[in-house]
C-alpha cells in the first residue's frame, strides 16, 4: 500500500529546532529575503517603492532617499508595530503550520513564554493574512455547496418537566451562525458566515462563477440556485452519493472545521467564526503541501498584507 503524503518525508521539510536555532540577525535576514524576494532582499520603501535607500549603522532601519520615510522589514505588514524578536514570529508561524487542526492561543502562549493576550492577536493575524489569499477568488466548475451551524449553545434545564425543545427557533438564543461552504472539486476552498442557510443564496450567486455546476443537498432553500447554475441535488436520507451528485468534500471541510472546534479551540463561534472557517479552508487546501512550504506561504502573506485595522491595537480598543 503506498504511503500517505502527510507521512512521508516530503510532508517535512522544516523543523521547530532550524527556527529555534536561528540567531536573531539570521531571522531578519529571512524575513527580510521573503517580503522583499523580487529585488532579492534588497529593501525598497513601502510608502513610495523607491529603491534608492540607505541603512543605519546602529539598528535595523532604512530611510528612502525620495520621500524620507523611516521604516523596518515590518513596516507596513501586519507585523507592523512589533515588541517580539523576529525569531519569535517566525517560531509562532512554525508552530501555526504544524497544527493539523489549528493551534490554540493558550498552547501558542506557553510554547512562546508570552501572554495570552499576545498570542491570541498573533494566531488572529495568521489567520487574517490566510485569508488574504482568498480575498476577491471566485469558484468555477464543479461547486460542492453545503452550510454547517455553530455557536448559540443552550444549556437545558435541569429539571425534565422544565426541558424545550431546542431544535425550535422560539427555544434558541439568535446567537447561532452558519458557515457556508462553496468547494470546487480537486480545486479551491472558499467560506462565508450567515446567520441561516436561505441568506446565503445572493452571496453563492456572487461567489461562484456563472456556469457552474452546483452540487448541494435536498435542503429547500438551495431550490432557488436551479435558476442561475446547473444544480445537482443528493438526498442525505437516502444515499450520500449516487454516482452523479454528492457534497462528500464540502463534508470532508466541515469534518476539519468540527475538530478543530471540539479538540483544538472549543468555542468558535460569535464574531471570530469566519476567520476560524478561513484558516480551516486554508488549510484544508493545502493539506497536501510540505509543512517548509506552508511555512513560507504564511511568512510571505504576512509580509505582504497591510496593517491589520481589526486586530492593532485589539486589547486597547
Amino acid at each position: 500500500m503506498a504511503q500517505h503524503f502527510l507521512l512521508s518525508a516530503a510532508a517535512k521539510t522544516l523543523s521547530l529546532k532550524a527556527v529555534m536555532r536561528m540567531s536573531e540577525e539570521e531571522a531578519h535576514e529571512a524575513f527580510r529575503q521573503i517580503r522583499w524576494a523580487d529585488t532579492a532582499g534588497e529593501p525598497y520603501c513601502p510608502r513610495c517603492s523607491c529603491v534608492a535607500v540607505y541603512g543605519y549603522t546602529t539598528r535595523r532601519l532604512w530611510k528612502c532617499k525620495g520621500c524620507g520615510h523611516q521604516f523596518s522589514a515590518t513596516s507596513g505588514t501586519i507585523f507592523a508595530g512589533r515588541k517580539l524578536a523576529m525569531r519569535d514570529y517566525l517560531l509562532a508561524i512554525a508552530i501555526f503550520c504544524n497544527g493539523a487542526k489549528g493551534v490554540s492561543a493558550l498552547q501558542l502562549s506557553r510554547d512562546l513564554d508570552v501572554q495570552y493576550k499576545t498570542a491570541f492577536v498573533l494566531a488572529h493575524k495568521l489567520r487574517e493574512a490566510m485569508a488574504s489569499e482568498d480575498a476577491g477568488a471566485v469558484a468555477s466548475g464543479e461547486v460542492e455547496i453545503d452550510g454547517a451551524y455553530f455557536g448559540g449553545y443552550v444549556k437545558p434545564a435541569n429539571w425534565k418537566e422544565n426541558r424545550r425543545d431546542r431544535r425550535l427557533r422560539k427555544n434558541q438564543n439568535g446567537k447561532r451562525r452558519v458557515v457556508i461552504v462553496a468547494r470546487e472539486r480537486n480545486g479551491k476552498t472558499l467560506t462565508f458566515v450567515v446567520k441561516s442557510e436561505d441568506a446565503a443564496i445572493p452571496t453563492i450567486h456572487e461567489m461562484v462563477l456563472a456556469g457552474s455546476t452546483i452540487h448541494a443537498d435536498e435542503a429547500p432553500h438551495w431550490d432557488q440556485l436551479h435558476a442561475r447554475f446547473l444544480t445537482k441535488r443528493i438526498n442525505h436520507s437516502q444515499v450520500y452519493s449516487d454516482g452523479e451528485s454528492c457534497t462528500n468534500q464540502a463534508e470532508s471541510f466541515f469534518s476539519r472545521l468540527r475538530r478543530a472546534e471540539f479538540g483544538t479551540y472549543h468555542h468558535v463561534a460569535g464574531p471570530y467564526l469566519a476567520a476560524y472557517a478561513a484558516e480551516m479552508d486554508w488549510r484544508e487546501d493545502h493539506r497536501r503541501v510540505s509543512n517548509g512550504e506552508q511555512f513560507m506561504m504564511v511568512v510571505a502573506a504576512a509580509a505582504s498584507h497591510p496593517v491589520s485595522r481589526q486586530w492593532k491595537g485589539y486589547w486597547q480598543r
